[in-house]
């Protein structure tokens, strides 16, 4: 059985409405340091009111880090980014100016990973990025996503995770940017609390430790698997753990996007024939823009983060997840789950697959062979 640290406190958040409320209530609980990584950062009005409680924190003397991706906030103007450094937030990009079209392995390298961190004591994960719930690409909002605020014993792991980072990325700029070499870490164990873990993917020590959490729940699932995936294109080991508990009568369940924003996020269409086929259920989500990657098993093992279920997230970027061994969390994020699928679920009929989607088939087999020659030619 994997490793859990006990007496933790964690409370599920969903979307960005509730989620930013926390997280700029934290903030301007904050009086030491503040660490921020995000894939996307979006000046919207949801990023304006992220950053203006992060320039008041400063304010107080509170040393703010704010990490980036390049690629994924390259929107971010120069103007932004003036406005950020005047205010003395210690701003980094991570990977800046490096296109992921070079179908170079350093360039897919991607900042993926979507985490607070306030004084050491307090810590958020998940999937959102600091954009507003109403700012999507195919127009249909609100965004659907999860994350959770995190306290006691874990938050000490994700601490020295984002600390190590900026300093990697510090140094990598060649920048001296100052970061107090002994933090205090009074962490706050709770009793009777919650049993998780900090899982994070790298390309050092922890490469696999993402997908590992999940094929290992899914090889010991008993009766249920729920995953809720935008972007899910499985590799070969991730396909067979599935089709395997699926022929062991266990009851799995996909809900995945219904809106492909991305040409290749039609790759995951070409899993629904062999998966409908071993009695694998399939839903769409097309009432609004699904962003979740999130699931809970035999309602006791459950996970929230940033990483997709595809090459990109499990392959090559940095990720980080919570795995919950939880039954209360599982339920309440099951609920949720099933909810998403019953207010928002399309089901996907194999009768109806096989005979119609032509062009959905098409598409998909295309995209995913793309993405397959892709990650031949980075050598991956």
């Amino acid at each position: 059985m994997p490793y859990y640290l006990k007496e933790n406190k964690i409370e599920l958040l969903k979307n960005g409405k509730d989620y930013f409320a926390s997280v700029i209530h934290s903030i301007k609980q904050a009086r030491q340091n503040i660490f921020v990584e995000a894939y996307i950062f979006s000046h919207d009005v949801t990023g304006i009111k992220i950053l203006t409680a992060l320039k008041e924190a400063v304010k107080r003397n509170v040393e703010v880090y704010l990490l980036l991706d390049g690629f994924g906030s390259r929107d971010l103007s120069q103007e932004v980014i003036d406005e950020i450094k005047a205010s003395k937030i210690h701003f980094l990009f991570y990977h800046p100016k490096i296109s992921p079209y070079q179908m170079k392995r350093i360039s897919l390298r991607r900042l993926h990973r979507k985490m607070f961190l306030i004084d050491h004591k307090i810590a958020y994960v998940g999937g959102i990025n600091i954009i507003d719930d109403m700012n999507v690409p195919n127009g249909k909002a609100p965004r659907i996503d999860y994350a959770a605020q995190l306290q006691g014993p874990a938050v000490h792991f994700i601490s020295q995770s984002m600390v190590k980072l900026w300093k990697r990325v510090s140094w990598s700029h060649l920048e001296k940017s100052y970061v107090p070499k002994h933090i205090h870490k009074n962490i706050t164990s709770y009793p009777n609390g919650t049993r998780l873990n900090f899982i994070e993917r790298d390309n050092f020590r922890h490469r696999q430790d993402i997908e590992k959490a999940y094929l290992h729940a899914i090889q010991n699932a008993k009766d249920e698997i729920l995953i809720a995936n935008a972007y899910f294109i499985p590799g070969k080991k991730f396909e067979r753990a599935l089709i395997e508990a699926a022929r062991r009568g266990v009851s799995v369940t996909l809900l995945l996007k219904g809106e492909m924003d991305y040409f290749l996020s039609n790759a995951t269409r070409a899993f629904y024939g062999k998966f409908l086929k071993e009695g694998i259920g399939i839903f769409e989500y097309t009432r609004s823009f699904m962003h979740s990657k999130v699931a809970v098993i035999d309602e006791t093992w459950s996970t929230v983060g940033s990483s997709n279920i595809d090459p990109f997230s499990l392959l090559l970027a940095r990720e980080a997840n919570i795995v919950v061994f939880d039954k209360s969390f599982a339920s309440q994020l099951k609920r949720n789950i099933k909810e998403d699928i019953r207010f928002g679920g399309t089901e996907i009929l194999l009768k109806d697959w096989d005979k119609a989607h032509l062009i959905k088939r098409l598409k998909a087999r295309m995209a995913y062979l793309f993405i397959r020659l892709s990650l031949g030619v980075a050598n991956i």
